[in-house]
């Protein structure tokens, strides 16, 4: 009976330690992808300020602005 007993307790402690959650990842394959979309965005957003910035010069421009 004491056998029954010990093999139970072990198998109770073997499924709680199994079902014990575990720390996400760091680090995931899709990282390098994101990091490249992230940069991506990030020169988008560059190229569209400096093309708003040039198509405001060219407005003062045709305007007749002259306060550069």
């Amino acid at each position: 009976m004491s056998l029954a007993k010990l093999s139970t307790a072990l198998l109770a402690i073997s499924f709680i330690s199994a079902c014990a959650p575990e720390p996400p990842p760091k680090k995931t394959i899709f990282d390098p992808l994101l990091q490249q979309e992230q940069k991506a965005k990030d020169v988008q957003h560059t190229v569209d300020a400096n093309s708003e910035a040039n198509r405001k010069a060219v407005d003062a421009q045709e305007r007749g602005d002259s306060s550069q």
